[in-house]
């Protein structure tokens, strides 16, 4: 279980991107983390894993409080977490296979990773991935010449090598087009119920968070302002989220797409 204690963040300018947020994530339950830009939903991912470092509060997974630890304790938490970032963060002149490896730099040596010498139980376990995702047979190419999907598939790849108890999703959609989009929202759904894991997604898309989410916590301002089902998102709820807008259209728009998912299901 993730559990979030009175979490704030303030930056330099006294801005605060975090108002003590409470939090509570159950291992295997997806969320979807909603809210205009500015909300804080980057900052409190990457408060999680201490990529941004929050200026109050605690953060534990499980038993263990990820924000009173030493910088070699994080480097050995942080295996406990895989990240999937908006932007793939791979190594263009490196393979799919490279990239998706380096996954596990933080269980090898200096030299091993040094000279990408990894165990023969590492290379089988991200042909196993890759084959689940639909790329092994793009093992051996740079990571510079895939498209935004595929590059996003192999950023999951590197993300679930670490064996993590949660994953930390940025905006995995931003730069898809609607049809990607939707295959790697289900894929990370259908791979966290097939390991069990919990799983942050920040989203910008409101539609797309209630066909693949089974809860949603709707933040604004740093402070969240909804916790609950995604059929809860009312057009009075998504107004206090976002503002005055025809949300209805929304709505009815949800309605429609899930009942032609599950028709092509």
């Amino acid at each position: 279980m993730l559990r979030l204690e009175g979490l704030g963040k303030r930056y330099k300018t006294g801005d605060d991107a975090l108002k003590s947020v409470d939090l509570e994530i159950p291992d295997g339950q997806v969320i979807a983390l909603i809210g205009p830009s500015g909300a804080g939903k980057s900052t409190l991912i990457r408060c999680i894993n201490r990529l941004v470092e929050p200026t109050r509060g605690k953060v534990y997974l499980g038993d263990l409080e990820l924000t009173s630890l030493s910088s070699r304790e994080l480097r050995k938490a942080r295996r406990r977490m895989g990240m999937i970032f908006q932007e793939y963060a791979l190594v263009e002149r490196l393979t799919v296979m490279e990239n998706v490896l380096s996954g596990r730099l933080g269980y090898v040596g200096f030299w091993q990773a040094f000279l990408r010498k990894f165990p023969k139980d590492d290379i089988r376990e991200a042909y196993r991935l890759l084959d689940r995702v639909g790329m092994m047979h793009m093992a051996d190419k740079r990571a510079d010449e895939l498209s935004g999907g595929q590059r996003q598939r192999v950023g999951i790849c590197r993300a679930l090598i670490q064996h993590p108890e949660l994953l930390l999703v940025d905006e995995p959609t931003a730069s898809l087009d609607p049809k990607t989009s939707r295959q790697i929202m289900r894929l990370i759904n259908e791979l966290c119920e097939e390991r069990g894991l919990a799983a942050i997604i920040n989203i910008h898309d409101v539609l797309l968070a209630q066909m693949f989410s089974q809860r949603i916590v709707g933040l604004k301002e740093g402070v969240i302002v909804y916790d609950g089902p995604p059929d809860g998102l009312t057009p009075d709820v998504l107004t206090e989220i976002y503002g005055e807008e025809d949300w209805e259209a929304t709505i009815d728009e949800v309605v429609e797409d899930e009942d032609e998912d599950e028709a092509v299901t």
